[in-house]
């Protein structure tokens, strides 16, 4: 296994146990230098709070801890590709490297939507583009993400 799909892991259990606590099944984690340093799962529902997606959480959540806002140094696991608002965030924070399991066009297959590129839409016309690697893990995540919204 190589690390990319450890830290892939860990952001997919990360999904279940937001499924589990009544959210929506996505989760974050933040890795710098090999440790992984914050991670995050989606409390939309458990905070009441719909800008608590598992990449805002975890962006928000790291700011405030460490006082760093400069991501340029980090590398964001998702389980599912960000939306467009996580995306923005990411922008912001000038993440470095993002990857993720399941696209946004995925999940909207399973949703019956059409879906886009979300990241690869908010990064291109953007000041600041994190890097991205698409598909890591991709089934593992899209198994977690049927048995919430397949029902």
């Amino acid at each position: 296994m190589s690390n990319h799909e450890y830290y892939m892991k860990e952001a997919i259990k990360l999904s279940a146990s937001a499924m589990e606590h009544g959210n929506e099944p996505f989760g974050a984690v933040l890795v710098k230098d090999g440790e992984i340093v914050c991670t995050y799962e989606n409390q939309i529902h458990t905070m009441t709070n719909p800008t608590l997606h598992g990449e805002t959480g975890l962006i928000s959540k790291f700011c405030q801890e460490t006082g760093i806002t400069d991501l340029s140094e980090y590398t964001l696991y998702s389980s599912c590709e960000p939306c467009f608002m996580c995306s923005g965030a990411m922008v912001w924070a000038k993440l470095g490297e993002l990857y993720y399991a399941a696209s946004n066009m995925d999940l909207e297959e399973i949703l019956g939507g059409e879906g886009s590129k979300c990241s690869e839409i908010v990064f291109r016309h953007s000041h600041h583009k994190p890097k991205v690697t698409a598909g890591v893990l991709r089934e593992e995540s899209l198994e977690i993400l049927r048995e919430y919204f397949g029902k």
